[in-house]
C-alpha cells in the first residue's frame, strides 16, 4: 500500500494524502478525472484536530448526517496529527436505525484499494473504495471502525455534539447494538463521507469557521448547526449545491494556530481537498478578535485577502460573513468592538468575495447592536442558541452558492 513506484505506489496515490510517490513507467497521457467522478461529492465532513491517546482494541460507531443523498458512497479516515502509522482491520458503514442499532442488511464492509485492512501513515488521509446501495439525504451513517494497535495522538473533531458508540474488540460487522455499550461525543478517524449523486452537475459548499458553525449552543443530537439548516435549505431548492460540509472548529482563528491550525493553515486539507466543493463560506474572525492580545484590523483583512486568492487559485467561489456581535462575552472590550465594527466595513465593501453574507446584522440586537439579539441568544453572548442557527441559515442567499468561476 506504500510501495513508491509501480503499481502499489499508483493505488497508494489513489486512496492517500500526503503520501510521497516516485514517477510511474511513463506510458501515453491521459486526462485526469475529476474529483466529482472519482470521488463523487461531499455530503458530510467535520474538520479534523489533534485528539487524545488513541486506544489499541477499540471499536467506533460513528453517527454523522448526510447532507446530500447518492451511490458510490466513500468514508475518508484520518490520520493527520498521527505520529505514527494508523492501522484499521475492519471497517463498515450502515444506515442507523435507533441508538447504536443499525437498519438490518444496511452494513456494508470498508475496502481500501480491495483490501480489507488498511494502514494510513502519520501525516495522511485516506478514502475508502465505493460501497454499494443508495444513500439518501438526511439520514444518520453508521461508519463501524476498529483500531487494533492504535497509539500516540488520535485525530478526530471533539466537540461533535453527537453521540457516538464505542465497543470493546471487534464488532463492526454486527446490525445490533449489544456490544456498542460505551458513548462518545467525538468523532474519531473520520473526517469526510462523500457520495455520488444522480443529479449532474451538483456540488457543494464546504463552510469554514469556528465554533459558531461547530454548533456551540446549538441542541446536541438533532443536527441543529446553522449549516445543517443550510443543507435542509438546499434539499428542497433548485438550486445545484446540495452537499454542506462544516468545517467548523472549536476556538479556531484565522491567523493564529491556537485551538487547532489557524484557518489559512487548515483550509487545504479541511476544505479545498473535500470532492465536489464549488463554493466555499467562511465565517470566522471572532476568536482572533478577543483574544487578550488581539490582532489589528489590517492583520484580520490580510488574512482574509490570503484566503480570497487561494480559494480563487483553487477555482472556487468564495463567500464570506460578518463577524458578529459579542459584547456580554468576558473578553469582550472596546478595543475589539473598534477592530470589528473596521474588519466588517471591509467584509461588506471589500471586492476579493464573490459575496457576502451580513451575519452581523442578522445576530445584532436592534437595542445594543454591540450585543446578541436576546431571542437568538444561546445563553453566553456569544453562540446562537438553535433559533439563532436557523435565522443564519435562512440569511444565506442560496444563488451565491451556486456560483462558477
Amino acid at each position: 500500500m506504500t510501495g513508491r513506484t509501480g503499481r502499489g505506489c499508483r493505488v497508494a496515490a489513489a486512496l492517500l494524502t500526503a503520501v510521497a510517490c516516485g514517477p510511474a513507467p511513463a506510458r501515453a497521457a491521459a486526462p485526469p478525472p475529476s474529483a466529482e467522478r472519482v470521488f463523487g461529492v461531499v455530503t458530510w465532513a467535520a474538520s479534523a484536530d489533534r485528539m487524545g491517546e488513541g486506544t489499541a482494541g477499540r471499536g467506533y460507531r460513528l453517527i454523522v448526517h448526510l447532507s446530500v443523498g447518492g451511490t458510490g458512497l466513500r468514508v475518508r479516515v484520518t490520520n493527520a496529527f498521527g505520529d505514527r502509522p494508523l492501522t484499521l482491520d475492519s471497517g463498515y458503514a450502515g444506515l442507523r436505525g435507533r441508538g447504536a442499532a443499525l437498519r438490518p442488511g444496511s452494513n456494508r464492509r470498508l475496502t481500501f484499494g480491495g483490501a480489507r485492512t488498511l494502514t494510513v501513515p502519520a501525516g495522511a488521509v485516506a478514502w475508502s473504495d465505493p460501497v454499494p446501495g443508495t444513500w439518501p439525504a438526511g439520514t444518520d451513517l453508521a461508519v463501524s471502525l476498529h483500531t487494533p494497535d492504535a497509539a500516540g495522538p488520535a485525530t478526530g473533531h471533539w466537540m461533535a455534539l453527537q453521540t457516538s458508540y464505542t465497543a470493546h474488540g471487534e464488532h463492526t460487522a454486527e446490525d445490533g447494538a449489544r456490544n456498542w455499550a460505551g458513548t462518545t461525543g467525538s468523532w474519531w478517524y473520520l473526517d469526510a463521507v462523500s457520495v455520488r449523486p444522480s443529479r449532474a452537475g451538483t456540488g457543494a459548499v464546504a463552510v469554514l469557521g469556528d465554533s459558531l458553525t461547530d454548533g456551540r449552543q446549538s441542541t446536541p443530537d438533532r443536527d441543529r448547526r446553522w449549516p445543517d439548516d443550510l443543507a435542509r435549505r438546499l434539499n428542497t431548492s433548485r438550486t445545484h449545491i446540495k452537499g454542506v460540509a462544516d468545517e467548523g472548529l472549536s476556538g479556531n482563528k484565522v491567523l493564529a494556530d491556537d485551538a487547532g491550525p489557524s484557518a489559512l493553515d487548515r483550509l487545504h486539507r479541511d476544505v479545498l481537498s473535500q470532492p465536489g466543493v464549488r463554493t466555499v463560506f467562511l465565517f470566522e474572525g471572532v476568536n482572533d478578535l478577543k483574544a487578550h492580545t488581539g490582532v489589528t484590523a489590517a492583520e484580520l483583512i490580510a488574512g482574509y485577502r490570503k484566503i480570497a486568492r487561494r480559494v480563487h487559485g483553487a477555482g472556487k467561489c468564495l463567500v464570506v460573513a460578518t463577524v458578529g456581535p459579542f459584547k456580554g462575552w468576558p473578553e469582550w472590550d472596546t478595543a475589539a468592538e473598534s477592530v470589528r465594527q473596521e474588519v466588517n466595513r471591509f467584509l461588506r465593501t471589500g471586492r476579493d468575495f464573490d459575496a457576502v453574507t451580513d451575519f452581523d446584522r442578522v445576530l445584532r440586537s436592534p437595542d445594543d447592536p454591540e450585543r446578541i439579539r436576546p431571542a437568538y441568544d444561546g445563553g453566553d453572548h456569544l453562540h446562537p442558541g438553535d433559533r439563532g442557527m436557523r435565522a443564519l441559515a435562512d440569511a444565506v442567499d442560496l444563488d451565491d452558492l451556486d456560483c462558477t468561476r
